[in-house]
């Protein structure tokens, strides 16, 4: 099962991921692929560290993420977040087609969470731009491969559909 959870800041998408994950196939491995660069990250990363069972195993790949998944032991992983993959990766840009690949061959279950970019106001910098648009883009190269896709807001979650028929557009890849 390949499961990706988009939301904004403080959305509860990371609780809800560790929820989804726990429930999932043991072992679970949480991979982080952030930078931690200041004291205020390193806080937050510290607060989810606690809050995870002890079993779990971490993983940070940083920018790697391709090639961790490619040869990750099998167990359920939790990749929080695709965000910081981004970030992480020079001029943020990353694999995206061979992430795509290395989650839908992954011999194990998958969740992933990633922030929702798309509902902001409009970046006032070339550089957000950039940002907003490479994980735009992967997020719905993500969703095009995953088999369930939920938006959080407010620790809600609330499944998106593919689009059919009328709504999709003509040689949309993943839309029926």
């Amino acid at each position: 099962m390949i499961v990706l959870l988009l939301g904004g800041a403080r959305s509860g998408k990371s609780l809800l991921a560790e929820f989804a994950a726990s429930r999932c196939r043991k072992p679970v491995v949480y991979v982080a692929p952030a930078v931690v660069e200041d004291d205020d990250f390193a806080r937050r990363v510290q607060i989810h560290r606690e809050r995870r069972p002890p079993d779990w195993e971490t993983a940070e790949p940083g920018a790697r993420l391709v090639e961790y998944v490619q040869g990750a032991p099998r167990a359920t992983l939790l990749i929080d977040s695709l965000g910081s993959w981004v970030a992480a990766s020079p001029d943020f840009d990353v694999d995206a087609e061979g992430f795509c690949d290395a989650v839908r061959l992954y011999d194990g279950d998958v969740v992933m969470v990633s922030e929702e970019v798309g509902l902001g106001v409009h970046p006032s910098t070339h550089l957000g731009g950039r940002f907003r648009d490479a994980l735009g883009s992967l997020n719905s190269q993500v969703a095009a491969v995953a088999d369930k896709v939920y938006l959080v807001v407010a620790g809600r979650t609330v499944e998106l559909q593919v689009p059919t028929g009328l709504l999709a557009p003509p040689g949309h890849a993943g839309w029926s």
